[in-house]
């Protein structure tokens, strides 16, 4: 597999709306691949094809919090159900060193498809529903430091985990 060299703000396909995938093909699997190698070489918990050059609905995320943990594969996701409120901390590796505590919905349910193009639907409670909200959004141009309501810096992060 490949690491793929991850699109930095500003660029402007971080900003724009992707096109949906209509072709489940290798060339598809293999960007998945890649995708989730790049994922883990950056240390990440998701990543969206816009932060690798590519405008399309593909996003992945996995929390990668023991061996059981389990790999999402987003393909023209929707979220057709929300419910409940949180604010945490978020980063994003299209944005190196800026992180920053977003609202976000704690339950929701996703509509997508898989690498073949079968369609699942998805439950995601807690920073599972966060790190997917964020995935999302990036396929949607919408960033995360648009909806930070008040950044933390990076020296203050070790305060921000042991408070939690």
């Amino acid at each position: 597999m490949s690491i793929l060299q991850i699109v930095h703000h500003p660029n402007e396909i971080l900003e724009t709306k992707c096109k949906e995938v209509t072709s489940f093909d290798e060339k598809l699997h293999r960007l998945l691949d890649n995708m989730y190698d790049t994922m883990v070489a950056e240390d990440g918990v998701g990543l969206a094809a816009p932060q690798v050059g590519i405008s399309r609905q593909i996003a992945i995320v996995d929390l990668g919090e023991d061996e059981d943990s389990e790999l999402f594969e987003l393909i023209n996701p929707r979220i057709i159900d929300e419910k409940g409120n949180q604010v945490d901390l978020e980063g994003c590796l299209s944005f190196p060193g800026i992180y920053g505590k977003v609202p976000r919905a704690h339950e929701i349910k996703v509509k997508a498809q898989d690498r073949y193009g079968n369609e699942y639907f998805l439950h995601a409670e807690d920073f599972l529903a966060r790190a997917i909200q964020h995935e999302i959004d990036h396929l949607y141009g919408v960033l995360f430091t648009s909806k930070v309501i008040e950044y933390v810096n990076e020296s203050d992060l070790r305060d921000w985990s042991e408070e939690q």
